[in-house]
């Protein structure tokens, strides 16, 4: 028989090392195979859309617990984990979130650290006056109020704003935001917005008209959009009201009576409303009123600075949404017997 010899200390060691080895690269490999499709496997939100939101200087653990606790992620360690991992854990961004599809741990976490957050909108339409803008403004749960009770000398001031009043210098648009920006942010934004308007049409403007600047120009734009709502007419108004301007016929326009008689106008412009007085009465004052009307929209601004050429000197409302442009008085006289028989 072969004669049996004990295996050196040193080979077992070696031996038994090597298993060790093994054993921890295949548990690895597991776990890691395990591991990756834990974090890339979508998990099915409770709700869709799902929203929440992460407090600014919130640990790590807290978000991964909360959003654990949302039924949003499988486990918190798992992210944690994996936060680590790909550097990511002191880079997840606060605020307001709203996941409109289910999303793996991976992808959440960059869109955590990504700061997509949830936008809110807020709208302001072509037409209104300020105080309707500042109602919206004031009534909308997810801006920081902190301008509401500024005086609109000190709102003006704020904003850098040169002219001499609120109304109309504010472009009406939707504009985004997050949750708790501040109104005072924007109405920057929506006053900066049509300056840069205001600029690129002036640039552009037909030469000799009868504005002296920018502002001007901004005025007649809201007597249009508050005569118009019709894009094909808007040229044709502004053509009209550049015609009287250079004439030096006043404008008699509706819409700055009706804005210069503020509470007092009760849904019907009367004749005596129309020989009574004040700063925005264009049939008693010649020229343009002193401020805008209403926040005029781009295509009412275009108008205003590239309005019609034309001899048109009147238009009346035909009752359907057009209007009967006219070159002459008598003309325009047998047009309002037509269309406006029943005005009082």
């Amino acid at each position: 028989m072969p004669e049996c010899t004990d295996i050196p200390e040193s080979t077992r060691s070696l031996r038994l090392l090597s298993f060790v080895l093994l054993v921890i690269l295949v548990v690895s490999t597991l776990f890691s195979i395990w591991f990756y499709r834990l974090v890339t496997t979508p998990v099915e939100l409770p709700v869709i859309p799902c929203e929440f939101s992460i407090e600014p200087r919130g640990s790590l653990r807290n978000i991964a617990q909360q959003l654990t606790n949302a039924d949003i992620l499988p486990n918190a360690w798992s992210f944690i984990l994996l936060a680590h991992m790909t550097g990511y854990n002191a880079s997840l961004k606060a605020g307001e979130y709203e996941l409109t599809q289910n999303l793996s741990p991976l992808d959440l976490l960059e869109y955590l650290t990504q700061g997509r957050v949830k936008q809110h909108t807020i709208t302001f339409l072509e037409g209104w006056t300020f105080s309707q803008f500042r109602k919206v403004l004031d009534e909308h749960p997810a801006i920081h109020h902190v301008s509401s009770e500024f005086s609109n000398l000190k709102l003006l001031e704020l904003i850098g704003a040169k002219e001499p009043g609120v109304e109309g210098i504010f472009f009406p648009d939707t504009y985004f935001f997050t949750k708790n920006s501040s109104d005072l942010t924007i109405l920057k934004r929506a006053y900066h917005a049509m300056q840069r308007h205001l600029e690129t049409e002036w640039i552009s403007r037909q030469k000799s008209l009868p504005l002296k600047n920018q502002y001007e120009g901004l005025i007649l734009a809201s007597i249009i959009e508050k005569e118009t709502g019709r894009d094909n007419e808007r040229a044709w108004i502004a053509g009209v009201f550049v015609n009287r301007l250079r004439h030096n016929m006043k404008l008699q326009t509706d819409p700055t009576v009706i804005y210069g008689m503020g509470d007092k106008f009760g849904g019907n412009l009367r004749k005596i409303d129309l020989q009574t007085d004040h700063a925005y009465n264009t049939y008693t004052r010649p020229g343009l009123p002193p401020t805008p009307i209403a926040m005029p929209g781009l295509a009412s601004i275009r108008a205003a600075f590239n309005p019609a050429i034309t001899d048109k000197l009147y238009f009346v409302a035909k009752g359907d949404g057009t209007s009967h442009f006219s070159s002459t008085l008598e003309e325009h006289n047998r047009a309002v017997l037509k269309y406006q028989k029943n005005r009082p």
